[in-house]
């Protein structure tokens, strides 16, 4: 399950920018694991509450990951993941004349419910169902 906080500045984003920037997110994961696993809040920040540096922070976008179906295997991985986020990002942030800072929390796998079940283990045939279906279903796996 990827969770992203975006906490933006409250008029960077229109209703269409946020719903195609999600969209654009969930791209990213839906072909390794269900779309329906992928969260994106976006969380509109006052200037007079976000400070960088002790001083209001007014251009600057903070992006918070929480991963929990996969983990990076290895630091080349991650930072191919990480590159193809910044790119994925630039048209809105770096484009709109904002800074932006995000990193990646890895929450163990066993630390993880949906719907009362326990999510089946990556590349599984009840993970491949769940994919195919979209939804999480009565647990069949251990």
């Amino acid at each position: 399950m990827p969770l992203w906080t975006i906490y933006h500045p409250a008029d960077a984003y229109s209703d269409s920018d946020k719903a195609e920037l999600a969209e654009k997110i969930t791209d990213i994961y839906g072909t390794v694991m269900p779309r329906f696993y992928v969260g994106i809040v976006f969380q509109p920040i006052d200037a007079r509450n976000f400070y960088v540096a002790g001083k209001p922070a007014d251009r600057f976008v903070r992006i918070v990951m929480e991963h929990i179906a996969r983990s990076f295997p290895s630091i080349e991985i991650s930072r191919r993941f990480i590159d193809r986020v910044n790119t994925l990002l630039k048209p809105y942030v770096e484009d709109r004349g904002f800074d932006w800072e995000f990193h990646i929390d890895e929450t163990p796998f066993d630390y993880w419910s949906i719907n009362g079940y326990f999510p089946p283990r990556a590349d599984t045939e009840d993970e491949k169902r769940w994919r195919a279906e979209n939804r999480p279903s009565p647990r069949t796996h251990d």
